[in-house]
């Protein structure tokens, strides 16, 4: 099982971090004025649970079955879920597979696979980070940010935890992340079953690149201003009314 958190009544709303994270990063929002229950839930190799019985490939629908059985274990069927990031990866594949899915969020995220390119970097980066972990997370996190100067302090903090994690970890999740699902057709046939925010200034995935992926559903596309990859730190207001709109 995975570590949890849990508190609040009401409709369940699960928080997945993303790659480098745990479920600390939703400390900076608001949440406990929402009317529901919030479950925080730290993926395998991640805060603070373990990455263990892994399967020989790397795997985004493996992790999503480890948070499976954790909601399991928690007594949580009927739900929605914010993903931030990998963190989203994760939640198409928990929507895919459990009926009581509602409605997935993806926070600074996207639904389609890597392109060939994008696929080499995360075997790089898999392989950067058993050789050079640290350096690999103080180059990395500070460029998802649009701002960074402005950010200084959360970076150097989120940088103090991602060190903690163990570098098999990271590869690993760098790894799945490449072999992951495209969900396009999916999110065709029930777009309003998911949201899409994004950061107008997110270096990772162009704001363009996202209004062609949705222009069958266009309304289903929030972005956020002034925010680049990492729109809870950046703008929170702005995210937090996207949540809401989402319950």
């Amino acid at each position: 099982m995975l570590y949890s958190r849990v508190f609040g009544s009401g409709p369940a709303l699960v928080f997945i971090h993303g790659f480098l994270e745990s479920s600390t990063m939703w400390d900076v929002l608001p949440l406990a004025t929402l009317k529901c229950q919030c479950i925080f839930i730290d993926l395998p190799g991640h805060g603070n649970s373990a990455l263990e019985n892994t399967p020989e490939e790397p795997s985004i629908c493996w992790i999503a079955e480890q948070v499976i059985s954790t909601l399991e274990m928690l007594g949580i069927n009927s739900f929605s879920i914010v993903g931030h990031s990998m963190g989203a990866y994760v939640a198409l594949e928990i929507k895919r597979i459990m009926p009581g899915c509602r409605k997935v969020v993806l926070l600074n995220s996207n639904f389609w696979t890597d392109g060939e390119q994008k696929k080499k970097d995360r075997v790089r980066v898999a392989s950067l980070v058993l050789k050079a972990k640290n350096l690999f997370i103080q180059e990395a996190i500070p460029h998802l940010f649009h701002d960074i100067k402005k950010h200084e302090e959360t970076i150097l903090s989120l940088i103090k935890e991602a060190k903690k994690m163990e570098a098999s970890a990271i590869a690993f999740s760098s790894l799945a992340m490449r072999n992951r699902t495209d969900f396009s057709t999916h999110i065709e046939e029930n777009p309003r079953d998911y949201l899409f925010v994004h950061g107008v200034l997110d270096r990772l995935i162009e704001v363009e690149e996202y209004r062609r992926k949705t222009i069958a559903f266009p309304e289903q596309l929030y972005l956020i201003d002034g925010a680049g990859h990492m729109s809870p730190w950046e703008n929170p207001t702005a995210v937090m009314s996207c949540i809401k709109s989402a319950l």
